[in-house]
């Protein structure tokens, strides 16, 4: 009975350190998406520079997660919602990873834009990476909290973003067609409402892999049932 109890209380550790490895990541992540932003918004090249640092973290603290996922997966065996919650960790440690990239490209269109003047789209962007700023945010904590709703807010905000990105690269388009000086910095522009359309994607798939692990539903099988 206590080596049983002792099994059930490293489990338990296990998987408590897991967690707190992703919250790790997700904090970083979080700063790296803010700082990208504040790089092209306020043409801060410390900020952009940073971001470059932290995507080491990143990718390094990445690895520990899988490691230890696939650690428990195939030691402990979980079943029901440890299972779910080792099986979300993997995927959205993945899209963690990935916004981290997607903030490297904001960053790299950050230090393209600094010798460039500015154009009136980056109003339009500041309101996008508002958007997505806080959509990662409410995502974080809606797994910190176990917060369905929270989870399905972040999920109806991606239209928004959508809705922004079209609107901006329209207008990005019409000032290059206007005059061929705005071409370079319009071009940057186009790439960090990308990134930042991108970021807001993959938040989603947090947002949804939230879901799966509070309600043990698939929310994009009921999506796909619908349409």
């Amino acid at each position: 009975m206590e080596s049983g109890t002792r099994a059930v209380r490293h489990f338990e550790l296990e998987l408590e350190e897991l967690k707190h490895k992703l919250l790790e990541m997700s904090s970083l992540v979080e700063a790296a998406v803010q700082r990208s932003v504040a790089a092209v918004t306020q043409k801060d090249r410390s900020a952009a520079e940073q971001v470059y640092q932290d995507e080491i973290r990143i990718n390094q603290i990445q690895l520990e997660i899988d490691e230890a996922a696939i650690n428990l997966l195939a030691t402990q065996q979980p079943v029901a919602a440890d299972l779910r919650l080792v099986v979300v960790a993997l995927k959205i440690n993945t899209d963690l990873e990935r916004m981290g990239d997607l903030s490297v490209h904001i960053a790299e269109r950050a230090i393209s834009l600094l010798k460039e003047p500015v154009i009136r789209p980056m109003v339009d962007i500041k309101h996008m990476s508002t958007l997505v700023e806080s959509m990662v945010r409410k995502s974080l904590d809606a797994f910190i909290h176990y917060d369905a709703e929270l989870a399905r807010s972040v999920m109806a905000a991606d239209h928004a973003v959508d809705h922004l990105r079209d609107a901006t690269y329209h207008e990005l388009v019409s000032f290059m067609e206007h005059d061929a000086h705005n071409i370079p910095q319009a071009l940057d522009l186009m790439g960090v409402t990308r990134s930042l359309e991108r970021i807001a994607d993959h938040t989603t798939n947090i947002a949804e892999d939230i879901l799966f692990l509070i309600k043990g539903v698939d929310v994009r099988q009921q999506s796909e049932g619908r349409r």
